[in-house]
């Protein structure tokens, strides 16, 4: 007997503003899948949910996956509210590592897309302190979105003691 994936609120809520490759969202929805994050798409989306990339990425945890789609910014804002904390990722003007935070329920952690990473105007909203990154080699740009959220989402989940994974 399979349990509920949704039957426990998510480890983290992601988001992904303006994702360009569906390729990276769908490894994206698998991994979402996989640690019981619940994925936030925020338009324009670089694809449609019918793009082979996007389904053979996914492979079948679609219906595994809590994936919401908001069509603007100031949307998703208020759809996921202010009771939890948003944090931003970024390698411009990052202030604290992404292994600093002690992740807890209700926690946001917003991602630009794969060729800008996010726009000046939704990173102002975040305070510096709320401004993540992941510590790379010297003059190394970026890593791949998918990686990035990986990177992220499982901290967030090792944290919790890997709750509800299927091996202890």
């Amino acid at each position: 007997m399979t349990s509920d994936p949704f039957s426990r609120p998510p480890t983290l809520d992601v988001v992904l503003v303006a994702p360009q490759i569906a390729g990276n969202t769908g490894n994206i929805i698998r991994l979402c899948a996989n640690v019981g994050a619940r994925l936030n798409l925020v338009r324009p989306l670089g694809f449609g949910f019918e793009d082979a990339p996007l389904r053979r990425a996914g492979l079948d945890y679609h219906d595994l996956a809590d994936v919401r789609i908001w069509e603007t910014w100031a949307e998703c804002r208020a759809g996921l509210g202010a009771g939890g904390r948003w944090f931003a990722t970024t390698t411009r003007d990052p202030e604290r590592r992404y292994d600093d935070v002690a992740y807890r329920d209700g926690d946001v952690v917003v991602f630009g897309c794969e060729a800008t990473g996010l726009a000046d105007d939704v990173l102002a909203e975040f305070p510096r302190d709320r401004r993540l990154h992941i510590p790379m080699r010297p003059s190394n740009r970026s890593l791949n979105l998918s990686n990035a959220v990986s990177v992220v989402a499982y901290e967030a989940w090792r944290q919790r003691g890997f709750d509800g994974s299927a091996t202890p």
